[in-house]
């Protein structure tokens, strides 16, 4: 059974966010992970750029598809995941912790209320 802790954030797009004081760590769920299959390739932001929630950041590429990742909530990239570059694979071994992708700091923290519960994204990935 896929893991979707209960102290994260979770939006439609499979993103989730880990709010760490007015920093923000974002990465895909676990359900994506395992949607997408064997990770090969990420696509990271640059540090210093500047998104919109919903805004385009990056790319990820598995052995099954290319998906674009998306920023769940507007800010600033403070760091990017760089071990991502060498072992993809971290994205499905551990996507919640090694395999994060990106730290942010937090434009609106507000935006946090749109996303979903750990519970309610268990129930839109059944659904």
């Amino acid at each position: 059974m896929l893991s979707h802790p209960d102290d994260l954030k979770y939006v439609k797009s499979h993103e989730f966010i880990r709010k760490e004081g007015d920093t923000a760590v974002i990465g895909i769920t676990a359900f994506a992970a395992d949607q997408l299959g064997d990770v090969t390739f990420v696509e990271l932001p640059k540090v210093g750029a500047k998104y919109k929630a919903e805004q385009k950041f990056g790319v990820i590429e598995s052995v099954k598809s290319v998906s674009d990742l998306f920023m769940p909530v507007s800010g600033e990239i403070l760091e990017v995941n760089d071990k991502l570059n060498s072992e993809p694979e971290l994205v499905n071994l551990d996507c919640y912790n090694a395999g994060w992708m990106c730290k942010i700091k937090l434009d609106n923290p507000g935006e946090l209320d749109a996303a979903m519960s750990a519970e309610d994204y268990k129930k839109f990935i059944v659904d």
